[in-house]
C-alpha cells in the first residue's frame, strides 16, 4: 500500500485525521463522490493497516495527570528487553514504550498526577522490574505541537 494512494485516498485520510468521527456521507459530499465509494476506500485502507482505529484524544491534564515525562531505561543485559517491556505494559501510567538506539534500550512516556506520583511509579514499579539497570527521566513542561505524519 506504500505510496499507492490516489487523490481520493489522501483526501479521506486528511478528513479523518482532522475529525475521526466525521460521517462518511459528509466526506463523500465534500469530495463529490458516492457514499459507497468512501465506505469501500476506508475498508481498503483499514484492511491494509493504514487506518488502525479511530480513537478519542484525551486531555491528560484535565484528567488530573499534570506531570508528563520521558524516561530512558538502561538494561542489565539486552536479553531482558522483551520481559522488561512486558512488565512496563502492566503499568497504566506508561502510555508509550519504544525500543531505541543509543544510551538506552527502551524509552517510555509516563503521565503522573504530580512529581510524587512519578517518583512512586519509577521507584516502586519501574526500578523493581528484573533487568532494569537504571533510568534517566526528562520532565516535559509543555507540548509545543503533536501531529500525525504527512499524507503524501
Amino acid at each position: 500500500m506504500k505510496n499507492q494512494f490516489d487523490y481520493i485516498d489522501k483526501q479521506i485520510l486528511k478528513a479523518l485525521r482532522s475529525d475521526a468521527r466525521k460521517a462518511y456521507s459528509q466526506i463523500a459530499e465534500e469530495l463529490k463522490v458516492s457514499n459507497s465509494l468512501i465506505h469501500q476506500r476506508i475498508k481498503k485502507l483499514t484492511d491494509a493497516g493504514v487506518i488502525k482505529n479511530a480513537e478519542f484524544v484525551l486531555d491528560e491534564k484535565r484528567l488530573g495527570y499534570n506531570t508528563k515525562s520521558y524516561t530512558g531505561i538502561r538494561l542489565r543485559e539486552a536479553r531482558f528487553a522483551k520481559s522488561v517491556m512486558e512488565e512496563l505494559e502492566k503499568i497504566p501510567e506508561i502510555t508509550e514504550c519504544n525500543f531505541v538506539s543509543g544510551n538506552y534500550a527502551i524509552f517510555i512516556l509516563i503521565f503522573a498526577r504530580d512529581n510524587e506520583h512519578l517518583q512512586k511509579i519509577l521507584y516502586d514499579k519501574v526500578h523493581l522490574i528484573n533487568g532494569v539497570a537504571g533510568t534517566d527521566t526528562f520532565i516535559s513542561f509543555d507540548t509545543g505541537f503533536k501531529r500525525n505524519v504527512p499524507i503524501e
